[in-house]
């Protein structure tokens, strides 16, 4: 059996595999380099912390953002450490806490990796497929070059939004039809007294408030969505300190779950307690909650409840809630629940939008429009040429709730056999079928030393094997 060039190979070289990397050089019996295929300028940014607009901000304090959960100001420490950020006064806040830009958690990160010197090695490219051979795998990647490995770990991320067909085909040669806020420079062609309408009012759609307004743009903004939920901001002035029990006899169905979670509020809010700690407890227990619910009912509460979590649990910098609060005060920010039902292009550059609210069908004109629904979560095997290739051949397929790639409960991944596959892992948000909540620095992080840790114990078993 010949011998695999590399003991492990890491696709994806954002947070989730940095920080997969970053561990597993760590610990002791690690594999003297370890390759990452990324092909991004900088390893540890990605998607969330690739963006260079200053008022993208981290969504949690500082000091709850870190590589290693040891030490949780970690993170904070390299920002006192290195005088950062700089230039930016409005980062720290009059208690203390501290929100700086994804840019400078990127850059932490990036430099974490770097300080491994060469036994990280970053190949500046994309993994197309992976082939099974004889020891191992051949990762082939789009610059031609083809890596051996024993072992591989898949990083990779959400794809970005993907636009309704029938907007899309209606807009698609649109001059100011942003299908990709995420893109660079993407939000440059919408001019300062345009009247936007943005589809989603999440935490993109706040990102995207955020950074229209440090553009000094004017003009109306309209933001859109079934439920017309916006993203909610942190407790002021409390103790960070979870609320309540849902993992000591976890609900089976989603009705006692939204049962007892509606009770635990009611009691904190008796005692003066925000909500915000019920939904931290919720965060905290989140992986036994997942678990002791049926599959049917795990699809149930993605369908029916998802939203409802996602703007209490993916909280706003109190800086961007700021911008939010202010714009829909002064009317120049309007949040609607409502439907769209139709788009065309009006006359010269206008757009046309039919949406329905409250049963009302309305037509209205807009300037630009973008698109504001987050990741494609359920597209992500179909929009990404590596899954999808994973899938033709067998070795990996979507989980069962349609949140990303099945695997155990050792992240591995589970193929068209149904069996999981000792040498190939999911690290990241994609391993949240299984695992339930793994999106956030704090959830992500552990779940990275997990997946180290089994990289390790299978290189130590495939040694033993092979003497």
């Amino acid at each position: 059996m010949p011998r695999a060039r590399h003991p492990v190979v890491i696709i994806g070289g954002g947070y989730s595999g940095a920080a997969v990397a970053w561990h597993l050089a760590r610990m002791a019996g690690a594999p003297a380099t370890i390759p990452i295929v990324e092909p991004r300028g900088e390893l540890g940014r990605g998607l969330a912390y690739g963006t260079a607009d200053p008022s993208h901000r981290i969504n949690v304090p500082s000091i709850r953002m870190s590589l290693d959960p040891e030490r949780g100001e970690h993170f904070e420490h390299w920002l006192r450490a290195n005088d950062r950020p700089k230039g930016d006064g409005a980062a720290r806040l009059a208690d203390g806490s501290h929100f700086p830009s994804r840019a400078e958690f990127g850059a932490y990160v990036s430099a974490q990796l770097a300080e491994l010197g060469p036994r990280v090695i970053h190949l500046r490219t994309r993994a197309e497929e992976v082939i099974v051979e004889p020891g191992g795998y051949a990762v082939r990647c789009t610059d031609g070059r083809v890596l051996h490995a024993g072992l591989v770990v898949l990083a990779v991320c959400h794809t970005p939004p993907t636009a309704p067909s029938g907007m899309a085909q209606a807009l698609g040669d649109h001059p100011r039809f942003v299908a990709d806020p995420w893109a660079p420079g993407a939000l440059d062609v919408l001019r300062p007294d345009d009247r936007v309408l943005i589809v989603g009012t999440g935490l993109t759609m706040a990102d995207i408030v955020a950074s229209l307004e440090r553009m000094g743009h004017r003009g109306p903004l309209v933001a859109v969505s079934r439920r017309g939920l916006r993203s909610r901001g942190h407790a002021v002035g409390e103790a960070y300190e979870p609320y309540g029990d849902f993992a000591a006899v976890p609900s089976r169905t989603v009705r006692e779950l939204v049962r007892e979670v509606r009770a635990t509020l009611r009691r904190a809010a008796a005692e003066g307690r925000s909500w915000h700690f019920v939904f931290d407890q919720l965060k905290a227990q989140g992986g036994a909650i997942w678990r002791a619910l049926p599959v049917e009912e795990r699809r149930r509460l993605v369908r029916h409840r998802r939203p409802f979590w996602d703007v209490h649990r993916f909280r706003i910098a109190p800086q961007v809630e700021a911008v939010i609060d202010r714009r829909l005060a002064d009317g120049s920010l309007e949040l609607r629940r409502a439907s769209l039902r139709g788009v065309a292009r009006g006359e010269g550059d206008t757009i046309a939008v039919t949406s329905r609210e409250r049963g009302t069908f309305a037509t209205e004109s807009f300037d630009a429009v973008v698109l504001a629904t987050g990741p494609a979560h359920g597209r992500v095997f179909a929009d990404t040429p590596l899954l999808a290739a994973l899938e033709r051949d067998g070795l990996a397929r979507p989980d069962p709730i349609a949140l990303g790639i099945e695997v155990d409960f050792q992240g591995r991944v589970i193929g068209a056999e149904r069996t999981p596959n000792p040498d190939m892992f999911v690290a990241g948000p994609l391993a949240r079928g299984t695992f339930g909540e793994l999106m956030g620095v704090p959830d992500v992080t552990p779940y990275a030393i997990k997946i180290a840790q089994g990289v390790l114990e299978r290189l130590a078993e495939t040694r033993g094997k092979h003497g």
